[in-house]
């Protein structure tokens, strides 16, 4: 189970309706939201994985404070939220560097996990992971491997692999089913609020029973949010993705809460992480030595 941890402000879809230079303007939610996710984790006794903004962690620390304290793991989204492609090697590392060091002083425990603002490590920037190793993280979860307008690499290992050789670090690629030749998205987001809920169960059910890694789930404070403001300066398709039954959400994490079992990143991970294959991005699919014996650890 994972967090990206950001404000509605900040997604991919408004990049070009709302700037940057305006951030600090705007009524942030990604406290409230983030503390509702918590609470609801609180019940259902889950831990997760927070990809957290660094630029979230130095304006609300107590936010970062209690992530920790309940025992989830803190994880980098970077600090700024630019995408990973549009960066420059120099300004990647140092983006990289400069939240990991701010959620590790907000927080007081290392941090090991990265995973790309809208999955924005591809084939156009295989340099990330040599910076992601140099900086000391240890995973990432930046891959996603299906076709889509903003991200993806659909011939992409599905499942977690050494991308760079001569390094330890592991990418645990978002979750997928393969049918019909194609690689069809399977772990959360905009889909997850799109399909019906039923319709996702039972894709999670056939992934964990035909597949052995488990599967891999994300979403964001603000989809649980129907009430945070409507940008209506976005294009059309950008307010679709971004508004679509946010309303549901609450009731269908609940849902998903009790129907599967969920765990840290590194916890569920953690045979992975240890002993993966090393494959250059875009080789053919692999399955990580490990990964069979991570389902054990019961989560889905």
């Amino acid at each position: 189970m994972t967090v990206d941890v950001e404000d509605w402000f900040q997604v991919q879809a408004f990049a070009g309706t709302i700037s940057r230079d305006d951030w600090d303007t705007l009524p942030r939610r990604v406290e409230a939201n983030t503390n509702w996710i918590l609470d609801l984790f609180a019940r259902h006794n889950v831990q997760a994985t927070f990809f957290t903004l660094g630029w979230v962690a130095d304006r609300h620390p107590a936010l970062i404070r209690r992530i920790v304290a309940d025992g989830h793991e803190l994880a980098s989204h970077g600090y700024a939220h630019r995408l990973a492609h549009d960066q420059t090697p120099a300004e990647f590392a140092a983006d990289i560097s400069r939240a990991k060091a701010c959620l590790q002083d907000t927080g007081g425990v290392a941090v090991h996990g990265y995973r790309a603002p809208t999955f924005s490590i591809n084939t156009r920037n295989p340099w990330a992971f040599a910076a992601l190793a140099a900086a000391g993280y240890t995973y990432s979860s930046s891959i996603y491997p299906v076709r889509h307008d903003l991200y993806g690499m659909p011939n992409a290992p599905r499942f977690p692999y050494k991308p760079l050789a001569g390094s330890d670090l592991v990418e645990i690629p978002m979750t997928t089913l393969h049918l019909a030749g194609r690689n069809w998205p399977c772990a959360g987001g905009g889909y997850f609020r799109l399909i019906p809920y039923v319709l996702y169960r039972a894709a999670l059910r056939r992934f964990n029973a035909t597949e052995h890694p488990p599967a891999l789930f994300y979403t964001h404070p603000w989809e649980i949010d129907a009430a945070q403001p409507h940008v209506d300066a976005a294009p059309a398709m950008a307010r679709f993705r971004h508004y679509l039954n946010l309303s549901r959400m609450p009731a269908r994490m609940e849902r998903l809460l009790t129907d599967f079992a969920w765990g840290r990143v590194d916890q569920v991970f953690a045979d992975a992480l240890g002993a993966s294959e090393t494959i250059a991005l875009g080789a053919p699919e692999a399955i990580a030595l490990g990964a069979s014996e991570a389902t054990a650890q019961g989560a889905s």
